[in-house]
């Protein structure tokens, strides 16, 4: 019992060392500003790896998006290296200085985001479909503005505490007039 007791508290103690704020990016340039970024086309490339490092999917991503008031909205459409193809509608809100809502139609509630420099965080849950079930996973994606075009995503994919995966991704600003493709 003691020995369980030494290694929940070792967990708890190592999973508090990691904490990173975004404010420690608020002076990292260039500001990442989302309705900027997202005022052309944008294409993304990325993959999920498995808890083991296993790549088990690619994928391709195009998003459109257009302003309705202050809501951002982005019209993503994914194809993946298996050939299943999906689509995820996000409507964005902006809250409060730095801070972001989200909703798409498998998110679970809404996603939170909070923004400092060129970095933007987002925490929500995912209703993912695996092999005919559904589960409900929690996503913390780190984005992180490189240029003017360039955005990078990381994601840490957990279910039940657990990370059971992770995404990574590379967003890429279409010049105006350009299509996805």
């Amino acid at each position: 019992m003691k020995n369980k007791m030494v290694l929940l508290l070792t967990c708890l103690l190592l999973g508090s060392c990691g904490n990173v704020s975004v404010e420690d990016y608020a002076s990292q340039q260039p500001k990442l500003d989302l309705a900027a970024f997202f005022s052309r086309p944008v294409q993304a490339w990325g993959m999920f790896q498995k808890r083991s490092g296993e790549v088990a999917k690619r994928f391709h991503v195009c998003i459109a998006s257009h302003r309705e008031g202050e809501r951002l909205i982005l019209d993503e459409r994914f194809v993946y290296s298996d050939g299943e193809r999906q689509r995820r509608v996000w409507t964005l809100t902006p809250e409060r200085p730095g801070h972001w809502r989200g909703t798409a139609g498998d998110v679970i509630g809404e996603a939170r985001g909070e923004m400092a420099g060129n970095t933007l965080r987002w925490r929500y849950q995912l209703d993912l479909p695996v092999d005919g079930r559904h589960w409900q996973v929690d996503m913390d994606d780190w984005m992180y503005l490189m240029d003017d075009d360039t955005l990078i995503n990381r994601t840490s994919m957990r279910k039940l505490g657990v990370e059971v995966g992770q995404i990574t991704l590379f967003f890429r600003r279409l010049p105006a007039g350009a299509a996805c493709d």
